[in-house]
């Protein structure tokens, strides 16, 4: 199938009442179809991996043809200046996240990415980097203890911004980080201490939120038992 196909198929798996219902999630449907993500990743499948179509169906600017090419492109042809332009037209939640944990994290700039995006003002590239940095927390198996410990202190700093779609993925990335292992478990616990003390009501939720999974007993005991 090429980019034209593709997307007449995605017209035709849309669903109206799905799209209205996706509003109420937070999601932009101003060019969206109406498609579940499960979907998605079926004709993703079918499709297989291509660079060329996921850059043409990115062109389209359709919500769920968005979606779909953060599916299906590839990593290593993958470019910084791609993934600069992309961020920057994020327009929802979910196409940030999918983009950042089906492609970004698997791509030699992610943790540079995560230092340049956390320090940018608007709320989709903040937010993509700490959605990014939760995917590599997730992902990223080889990576030392180091390499996410180092992150903590750029999760406190930006744990005051109060904008929802932000501070609940400074919130996601803390807790990815913690779940780890026993380590850097407790580096993340002393970090939401730290971050409790703070003065803004984004800081307090997120570290609130965050202690009551990473010192819950299922989180201690599961990381104990590897």
């Amino acid at each position: 199938m090429n980019s034209k196909q593709i997307i007449k198929r995605l017209k035709s798996m849309g669903d109206a009442e799905r799209k209205a219902g996706m509003a109420g999630f937070g999601i932009s449907t101003e060019k969206a179809l109406g498609i579940r993500v499960p979907e998605l990743r079926t004709l993703a499948g079918e499709i297989g991996k291509n660079h060329e179509i996921a850059l043409e169906l990115w062109a389209s600017g359709i919500h769920e043809a968005r979606l779909l090419a953060g599916m299906i492109d590839e990593p290593k042809k993958v470019t910084e200046q791609q993934m600069d332009a992309w961020v920057a037209e994020f327009d929802s939640w979910d196409i940030c996240d999918q983009a950042c944990s089906n492609l970004f994290d698997k791509t030699p700039y992610a943790y540079d990415k995560i230092h340049q995006w956390a320090e940018r003002e608007e709320e989709y590239v903040r937010r993509a980097a700490f959605a990014l940095l939760a995917a590599k927390a997730v992902h990223d198996k080889k990576a030392s203890d180091g390499v996410f410990s180092a992150f903590l202190p750029l999760i406190e700093k930006h744990c005051d911004d109060e904008r929802n779609f932000v501070r609940k993925a400074v919130n996601w990335a803390l807790r990815q980080i913690g779940k780890r292992n026993l380590n850097l478990n407790a580096l993340a616990v002393k970090s939401a201490h730290r971050i409790s003390r703070q003065l803004t009501k984004s800081a307090r939720w997120i570290a609130a939120d965050a202690l009551r999974e990473l010192e819950s007993d299922k989180v201690r005991e599961r990381l104990s038992a590897r």
